[in-house]
C-alpha cells in the first residue's frame, strides 16, 4: 500500500466540484458533489443519536436497502435537521434535480448537510448550485480539493487522504493498481458514537457490496469511533464509501487476501481523516493522542483510551501544558472496566523517550520542565500500560481553549 496525494478523485471513474451557492456563506464554495462514471455499491454508517437529519433519512433507506448510488450532493452553513417533512421534500427534490442535471434516476443520488440545526435550506440556492457544480465537474486533483473545501465548516483547513495499491487482475493476467481516497470535515460536535461528521470515500475497487459494508463498519470502531472534540454526536454524522470497480481487479467477493489488503487500505485513509480532524477540533492547539496497549480485551482499551481523550480535564490540562497525571488517572479510573491501579504505568510519549508519571501504584517525581516541553508539541501522547493481556488501542482529541466557548457562543452568527 502506498500513500498519494488526493482525494475523491483519486479514483479512476469518480468526478467532483465544489460551488459557492451562499447559502450561509459569503465569499466561499459551500456545495459539493461527487459523481462516479458508473452506478457504484454503497456502504455507509451513520450518527446514533435520535434526532438525525433529513439527508441522513435519505442516505440510510438508499444505503441500508442495497441500492446503488452514483453521486452525492452536500452542503454547508445549514444541517436540514430538525426539519420535519419539509426537510425530507427538499431531499427528494435535491436528488430529483440532480438526477436530471446528470442524466441519472434519483434514486441514486445520496445527500449531505453540516451547519446550523433548525433552519430550512434554501430551494432557490441549492437548485442553483446543484446546476453550477454539475457544469464544473472533473477528475482532476483540484477538483477534489475543491470538494473537500465546500464541505467545511468551522475546519480551518480541508481534510483528504488517499492510498493505492495492487490486486490481481480480473483477466488473470498480473495485477492492477487499485486507489482509494476520501475527503472528511468536522471540527466541532465530534465524539465517537458511529462516525462523527461528514465523510466520503471513493474508490475504483470491484468489491460486493455486503464486504464493503463490512469492512466499512469495522474499520470505524478504531478510527473515527476513536476520536473525540467535544462530546457532542451531531444529527447528521454520516461515513459514504461508494465503490465504483473500475480497477480492473478481480471482483473481491470473499474474505480472502485481496479482502484483507482492501480493509487495510480502507483504515488507513479512515485513521488519517479522522486524526486530522480530532487536530482541527475547534479552537484547538494541540492533537491528543492516547494509547493504551496490555488490556485485557480490545474493546476496555477503546473505552479506556475514549475517557481520557473526551475528559474535560485533560483537555484542558493539555491546554495549559500542565502535567498534572491526575487528570488522566481520574479519567480512566471512571470509565467503566476494572483493571488493577497498582499494576498499571503511565507515560507521557517523547521523541526519543518516555517521561514516566505513574508506576506500581503512585505518582513518580519527574522533570517538569521536561514534561512541559513535551506538551509544548503540536502533537501530545499519552502511553498507559494496563499489563492485563495483549488488545490495545489508541483514541485522540484535541485541547480545549478558550476559542471553543467563543466559536461556539455565535455560531448561527
Amino acid at each position: 500500500m502506498r500513500r498519494i496525494a488526493g482525494g475523491v478523485t483519486a479514483a479512476k471513474g469518480f468526478r467532483a466540484a465544489g460551488f459557492e451557492a451562499g447559502i450561509k456563506y459569503r465569499g466561499r464554495m459551500d456545495m459539493a458533489m461527487i459523481v462516479s462514471d458508473v452506478p457504484c455499491a454503497a456502504a455507509g454508517t451513520f450518527t446514533s443519536n435520535r434526532f438525525q437529519a433529513a439527508p441522513v433519512i435519505w442516505d440510510r433507506q438508499v444505503i441500508e436497502g442495497g441500492a446503488a448510488a452514483q453521486a452525492v450532493v452536500i452542503n454547508a452553513g445549514i444541517a436540514n435537521a430538525a426539519t420535519g417533512e419539509p426537510g425530507l421534500a427538499l431531499c427528494r427534490k435535491s436528488a430529483e434535480l440532480t438526477g436530471a442535471a446528470l442524466g441519472l434516476p434519483a434514486s441514486l443520488v445520496l445527500l449531505g448537510s453540516t451547519g446550523v440545526i433548525g433552519p430550512q435550506l434554501p430551494m432557490d440556492r441549492i437548485a442553483a448550485g446543484i446546476t453550477g457544480l454539475a457544469e464544473r465537474l472533473s477528475d482532476s486533483r483540484e477538483a477534489g480539493e475543491a470538494a473537500s473545501r465546500a464541505i467545511m465548516t468551522t475546519d480551518t483547513v480541508n481534510k483528504e487522504a488517499a492510498v493505492e495499491f495492487d490486486l490481481p487482475a480480473a483477466d488473470g493476467d498480473g495485477t492492477v493498481t487499485v486507489r482509494l481516497g476520501g475527503m472528511s470535515k468536522g471540527s466541532g460536535m465530534i465524539h465517537p458514537n458511529m462516525c462523527t461528521m461528514l465523510a466520503y470515500l471513493t474508490t475504483d475497487c470491484a468489491i460486493c457490496r455486503p464486504l464493503l459494508q463490512k469492512a466499512l463498519r469495522d474499520v470505524v470502531r478504531d478510527t473515527f469511533n476513536m476520536i473525540s472534540v467535544d462530546g457532542d454526536t451531531s444529527t447528521n454524522d454520516s461515513l459514504i464509501v461508494l465503490a465504483g470497480g473500475r480497477a480492473g481487479n478481480r471482483p473481491i467477493l470473499e474474505e480472502d487476501e485481496s479482502y484483507a489488503l482492501f480493509r487495510e487500505a480502507l483504515e488507513a485513509v479512515c485513521r488519517e481523516l479522522a486524526i486530522k480532524m480530532a487536530g482541527d477540533g475547534e479552537g484547538a492547539t494541540h492533537l491528543i493522542e492516547m494509547r493504551v496497549i496490555h488490556a485485557d480485551t480490545k474493546e476496555n482499551a477503546r473505552i479506556l483510551a475514549r475517557a481520557v481523550v473526551s475528559s474535560s480535564l485533560v483537555k484542558a490540562m493539555v491546554y495549559g501544558r500542565d502535567a498534572n497525571c491526575g487528570r488522566i488517572l481520574c479519567a480512566l479510573g471512571y470509565a467503566g472496566p476494572a483493571f488493577d491501579p497498582a499494576a498499571i504505568g503511565l507515560w507521557l510519549v517523547g521523541p526519543e523517550e518516555n517521561l514516566c508519571f505513574y508506576q506500581e501504584g503512585r505518582v513518580l517525581a519527574f522533570d517538569e520542565e521536561k514534561a512541559a516541553a513535551l506538551m509544548a508539541e503540536k502533537e501530545v501522547r499519552f502511553l498507559c500500560d494496563l499489563k492485563a493481556g495483549d488488545a490495545e488501542a489508541t483514541a485522540w482529541g484535541c485541547d480545549l481553549t478558550y476559542d471553543y466557548v467563543k466559536i461556539n457562543g455565535d455560531y448561527r452568527s
